[in-house]
């Protein structure tokens, strides 16, 4: 028996890794007019890029169910010393909420912790990463929980988009509006800070967003884990990656695709950086 690590499609794990690592990933959901799918098990990231780039009708997405939730604890409490389910930041999704409901729902008797992880993409990715490793070490509910917890301060993003306009009109531009104004001849930077999105640049050319891209790693100290994040535009990643390469270990870097569910409000052209430091 042991503790189950569960979270959302929105980290953005490879498949890999969940499966090398034991991590349970629950699918969000993205809607093109009546059609729903659940993120990358019924459309893929290309299908999903397509048909952004090319159809006329804007997508949405839906969080997981209550039910959906219920049902894999229940599953997973089989086998389970104790369950920590880690979300997606709940000042940008209904997910937390659905996933606490879920847990009153579940009715079983193996103990369930949810965190609001504050973060989203492969910041949340590296907790959950994290909060695998932690997990092993056999310590009980509470210290697991606790030490994942004491992680969410050391874990930074900052991502270039293309645009705002997809931000916008799914409703998840927060503090990022202050923006919109200039966005016909800049690139927006943000980053995620209490769980919100806010602007920290305006670049404008991709070259220069790459470049500061690459000084938020070179500026930071004590880099653990590093992850580069991207959606159409994988030349530009792996380029980021060489580039890296001389910053921190290149075959340590982790690449990683932002899925459709994500892909709805950010748009194509995203290139991110997570990071966690040494806390």
């Amino acid at each position: 028996m042991a503790f189950k690590i569960v979270t959302d499609s929105t980290a953005d794990l490879p498949v890999e890794l969940t499966t090398k690592l034991n991590i349970t990933v629950v699918p969000e959901y993205v809607r093109f007019g009546n059609q729903v799918y659940r993120d990358r098990l019924d459309i893929s990231e290309d299908e999903f890029y397509q048909r952004l780039l090319h159809e006329s009708i804007y997508p949405g997405t839906s969080q997981p169910t209550p039910q959906d939730f219920a049902n894999l604890y229940r599953e997973l409490s089989k086998e389970a010393d104790g369950i920590i389910s880690i979300r997606l930041t709940g000042k940008l999704s209904g997910t937390c909420n659905s996933a606490l409901r879920g847990k009153e729902l579940a009715e079983t008797k193996c103990p369930i912790e949810i965190v609001d992880s504050q973060l989203l993409t492969m910041s949340l990715g590296l907790l959950v990463i994290e909060a695998a490793r932690i997990a092993e070490f056999g310590k009980n509910m509470r210290q697991v929980v606790e030490e994942i917890k004491q992680n969410i301060p050391n874990i930074h993003f900052l991502a270039l988009l293309d645009t705002l306009k997809y931000l916008a009109l799914g409703g998840r531009i927060g503090k990022a509006q202050a923006l919109l104004g200039s966005m016909l001849s800049v690139k927006p930077m943000l980053a995620i800070k209490d769980g919100e999105l806010v602007p920290v640049s305006q670049v404008r050319t991709r070259a220069k967003g790459i470049e500061k891209l690459f000084d938020f790693v070179k500026n930071t100290t004590n880099i653990q884990d590093l992850a580069i994040v991207y959606n159409t535009t994988p030349d530009e990643a792996l380029m980021l990656t060489e580039h890296m390469g001389s910053m921190f270990p290149k075959e340590r870097i982790r690449l990683s695709r932002l899925g459709p569910a994500l892909g709805v409000h950010a748009g194509p052209g995203v290139l991110a950086i997570a990071l966690r430091r040494q806390s």
